[in-house]
Formats: C-alpha cells, sequence, structure tokens
C-alpha cells in the first residue's frame, strides 16, 4: 500500500530514501486523482521492497506542496538519491508511470 507522506515525514520517507521514491500529489476532491490513485497503489505492490511509493495530501500538507511548486494535481514525481529525476503531471496510464519508476530502478 502506498504510504502517506506528509510534510513531518517527507524528509525521512522520501529524500533519505536508499531506493527510488514515487510520490503523487494529490486531494480529495481532485476527479483526475481518483483516477491515478488505484494505480498508484498498483504500482506501490508491486514495487514494494524496490522502491518507495506514496501519496502526499495537499490540501493537509502545504509545505511540501509549495517547496517542489505543485500548482497542478495530479503530480507523480520521482525521487532518487533525495533529488527530483522525473515528474508526470496529470493522469496517465499505469504503463507510463511504471516506466518512468523502473528506469530509476536500472
Amino acid at each position: 500500500m502506498a504510504l502517506e507522506i506528509t510534510d513531518a515525514n517527507f524528509e525521512e520517507l522520501v529524500l533519505k530514501s536508499d531506493k527510488p521514491v514515487l510520490v503523487d500529489f494529490w486531494a480529495e476532491w481532485c476527479g483526475p486523482c481518483r483516477m491515478v490513485g488505484p494505480v498508484v497503489e498498483e504500482i506501490a505492490k508491486e514495487y514494494d521492497g524496490k522502491a518507495v511509493v506514496g501519496k502526499v495530501n495537499v490540501d493537509n500538507n502545504p509545505g511540501i506542496s509549495m517547496k517542489y511548486g505543485i500548482r497542478n494535481i495530479p503530480a507523480l514525481l520521482f525521487f532518487k538519491g533525495g533529488e527530483i529525476v522525473d515528474k508526470q503531471i496529470g493522469a496517465v496510464p499505469k504503463s507510463v508511470l511504471a516506466d518512468k519508476l523502473g528506469k530509476q530502478l536500472a
């Protein structure tokens, strides 16, 4: 299951991770976010142990959202070694996200 990432645990779970990280910035009221949500959960299961997959509710965690300039959601950021290495804005098929995350494992 995707981790709940917050302003408080972001540094620990994302920036200090020794694995690639996929972070889904979303909100309850966002239609496309509800489409991407189940896809992110599937990826979290498939990449368990190989990558960290988490979700940031932008309404509850404005600090992280502002720090990374999140203006449109869903916004999916890919981190490796504490740095953003890729991103995807908007709803896309699972294959697109899996491919981007897979590249970080190579």
